[in-house]
């Protein structure tokens, strides 16, 4: 009699472990956005997702609402209508400080920073916050070896511990991009959101700032908003482009470069 073998058949535990990373929601998911003010319909239906772990890039020309989105995703201000959702939960309506404990942190445009505080304490007040320190007089938080140990941790990756007890003012501007970076990651959020980082750059500072940006967001998610094409194409794993409150497409560098309608709207010569 001759035996007969067969595939063996998948085990219980495989399969368990394979519908769990098929069930894991996006880091970010966002569904028919829309933002008025009054009757200007600024955001006009974003539909938009980030994986976990990805790089994503937000384009798009002046004006079409990419820092508008940007302040609706961290919850400064308040969606007209649509969803969004940080780690499959929704955070409509949610104040910025709820949304930041939930593992979202952002920058700003304008460099947004302590200017008369040293290096160390911006960095030091980051990593107080989310762990739902307070201030008060009577106790004080330079003896906290953890919180000594995580601020020490940021200004090292960013590359200003030697600037640790100078005022954050008197930082040279990229200096100063790199401390809101800094800020934004000291609370050990996973999504990190960044409003035009390398604006008002050198070339020199520019690469710095990516290589920067690059390192700090290993392991974490990252979505982006910058003018500078060569940052964008050299540094996001997708890309999605925002016109007028809509995304017109979203795909990867390669797509994005290759697509007639982002030319069109946006891109023109420098797609090539």
């Amino acid at each position: 009699m001759t035996a007969t073998t067969s595939a063996a058949p998948m085990s219980a535990a495989t399969t368990d472990r394979t519908a769990v990373a098929n069930a894991v929601p996006p880091a970010l998911e966002i569904r028919g956005l829309k933002k008025n003010f009054g009757p200007a319909e600024i955001i006009r239906g974003v539909d938009l997702s980030v994986a976990r772990g990805e790089r994503h890039a937000v384009i798009g020309p002046n004006g079409a609402g990419k820092s508008t989105l940007f302040n609706l995703i961290s919850g400064l201000i308040v969606p007209t209508s649509g969803d969004i959702r940080l780690h499959g939960e929704s955070v409509n309506g949610k104040p910025a400080y709820q949304i930041n404990r939930r593992g979202l942190s952002r920058s700003f445009q304008v460099t947004n920073i302590f200017a008369n505080m040293s290096v160390w304490e911006n960095v030091r007040c980051a990593v107080l916050w989310p762990r739902g320190g307070r201030y008060a007089f009577w106790r004080g938080v330079d003896n906290n070896a953890d919180v000594a140990a995580r601020t020490h941790q940021v200004l090292t990756e960013i590359n200003l511990l030697s600037r640790k007890d100078i005022p954050a003012g008197v930082l040279t501007y990229a200096e100063q991009r790199a401390l809101e970076i800094g800020i934004t990651m000291a609370g050990g959020a996973d999504v990190i959101l960044l409003d035009e980082p390398t604006a008002g750059m050198s070339k020199a500072e520019t690469e710095r700032a990516v290589e920067l940006i690059r390192r700090i967001s290993e392991g974490r998610t990252l979505l982006i908003v910058e003018h500078d094409m060569s940052v964008v194409f050299g540094l996001a794993d997708r890309i999605s482009v925002l016109v007028y409150g809509e995304i017109i497409a979203s795909g990867t560098p390669t797509e994005i470069r290759n697509s007639a309608k982002v030319k069109e709207a946006y891109l023109g010569e420098e797609a090539h």
